[in-house]
């Protein structure tokens, strides 16, 4: 008798303990289906990427010794959906079990969940299994905030240093007598030290993008078949861990949140792909990170910051992910509805930041944090931007976007469309943060200074507008006063003339 395993594209670890041993009774599938590429647009590189990393896991196992099943895109077998594939498989092998690795996901959970119980009641044997790849449980932080009204980021993240012993010392007091060295983390970045050497190994995956392109999967954004710079084993993933430690961390601390027009990496990871699909364990990464810190090689600012976004973080999100699923993507605490700008999908825009950011994300398939969400989220939250189809726009056109990771991020911490449930307030800022931040206000042919007119910054109006139009619901935010106490000293007639820039500028977004 047969088992059938299914593995996912973003369950790419070759530690899971089903590799442990071969089984000959054992058939891993692995297959690339339109419907893991149609949900939302995806990007060209996001899709080639998980295709290209799941036809090397396949070779991986086979090296092995295991038998797998892989189907790829084109081939005329392919029914481009996960279940009608496995029904076919389960008839071809005559199995009687399936088993599957925890979706991360809740449509593919729920989708798998009910063809499990569907299956079952035929006499089939299906069975779900844990991933093997997260510190915490999917209801793990509901049950820590039981009872709370608010969340907070930095309860969880000390809950998970204490629990995994990160950055600890001997009598379990945090290393350098403090918990978090954000303030540390804010410098705007001059140019010096230069920006590393770019790590990454390019492959060639024409061959496979085009079967992809004869398949009829639609994308958007550059595909760089014939260079694709993203890991696509566990190895070559392991090597990127060791070239950032190496090259970047040193000084990731001190401008992880730095802007530039001439930098797209800065000091930043990388990993997050490699992650996201599982060729890394979190775990990993964080002891890197640790080591580095202990062996005197970076400093500890930089060491904790990074950590925080992977053991808080990451893990963080996701429970808020599974708490608030399904629904979560439905929220829009400020009813913003304005459509995206044709400039989402071209770049196009005189706002040098904005044009930065999004022309980088289509053209690699990544932008680091703060462009997401002190640009392009900033910018989205201040005009009233759908929040729905943003959400589907970060979700398509990030390499490293999968669903329980990006949504919460994007509606809760970008958007605030979750009334708060993430975030303590709105990110929003005008044009001086960009500007204090990075070099693209130099380079653009809009005022910074400048609230009204042709020339002015959009930023400032919209952010100026915002707080206005959001009063009752902010103004008793006690981590925003200050910007109410600024605008309790306008006069009426500069907080008109405010509002009428701002609606202008989203009456004219497309020309912006």
């Amino acid at each position: 008798m047969t088992t059938l395993r299914l593995i996912l594209g973003d369950q790419l670890n070759p530690d899971h303990s089903w590799y442990r041993q071969v089984d000959e009774d054992v058939v891993h599938v692995i297959m690339e289906v339109k419907q893991e590429t149609s949900y939302v647009l995806h990007h060209a590189q996001k899709v080639l990427a998980i295709f290209a990393a799941m036809r090397a896991f396949a070779e991986r196992l086979r090296a092995q010794g295991h038998r797998v099943r892989h189907i790829a895109i084109d081939h005329p077998s392919n029914r481009q959906e996960i279940v009608a594939n496995l029904d076919a498989l389960i008839a071809h092998h005559r199995a009687d079990r399936v088993a599957y690795q925890a979706p991360d996901e809740w449509r593919l959970d729920e989708e798998l969940a009910q063809w499990a119980q569907a299956r079952r009641a035929q006499g089939l044997t299906v069975e779900m299994v844990d991933t093997e790849h997260f510190l915490t449980a999917r209801d793990e932080a509901a049950e820590l905030f039981a009872g709370r009204k608010q969340w907070l980021m930095e309860h969880f993240y000390r809950h998970m240093r204490r629990r995994h012993g990160v950055l600890m010392s001997a009598d379990r007091q945090p290393e350098g007598g403090q918990w978090n060295f954000d303030a540390d983390n804010r410098k705007a970045w001059s140019g010096q030290p230069p920006e590393p050497i770019d790590w990454r190994t390019p492959h060639n995956h024409q061959a496979l993008w085009q079967a992809i392109v004869a398949a009829g999967v639609t994308t958007f954004g550059e595909p760089q078949a014939d260079r694709l710079p993203w890991p696509v084993s566990a190895d070559e993933a392991r090597a990127h861990l060791r070239a950032f430690v190496e090259h970047a961390l040193p000084h990731f601390g001190d401008f992880q949140d730095a802007l530039s027009q001439r930098a797209n990496r800065l000091f930043h990871s990388l990993l997050s792909f490699a992650l996201n699909v599982k060729m890394l364990h979190p775990r990993e990464v964080i002891d890197a990170a640790e080591q580095a810190w202990r062996d005197g090689h970076a400093p500890l600012a930089a060491a904790e910051g990074f950590i925080r976004q992977i053991l808080g973080w990451r893990e963080y999100v996701r429970g808020v992910y599974w708490a608030h699923m399904p629904g979560y993507d439905e929220r829009n605490h400020f009813g913003h509805d304005l459509p995206l700008p044709a400039w989402f999908w071209t770049g196009q825009t005189r706002m040098a930041c904005v044009s930065r950011a999004i022309g980088q994300s289509l053209q690699d398939a990544h932008a680091h944090h703060i462009q997401r969400l002190m640009v392009i989220g900033n910018f989205a939250l201040l005009a009233g931007l759908d929040p729905k189809a943003l959400h589907h726009w970060y979700l398509g056109v990030y390499i490293d976007a999968f669903e329980w990771v990006e949504l919460p991020n994007t509606l809760g911490m970008s958007q605030f469309a979750d009334g708060g449930l993430l975030a303590t307030k709105p990110y929003v800022s005008s044009a001086a943060y960009l500007d204090r931040m990075g070099d693209h206000c130099r380079h653009c042919p809009y005022q910074r200074k400048e609230r009204l007119g042709d020339q002015a910054c959009p930023f400032n109006a919209l952010y100026w507008d915002f707080h206005l139009r959001h009063e009752d619901t902010l103004c008793r935010n006690p981590r925003i006063g200050m910007v109410y106490r600024q605008l309790d000293r306008m006069t009426p007639q500069a907080k008109q003339a405010i509002s009428q820039q701002a609606m202008q500028l989203r009456e004219n977004l497309e020309r912006l």
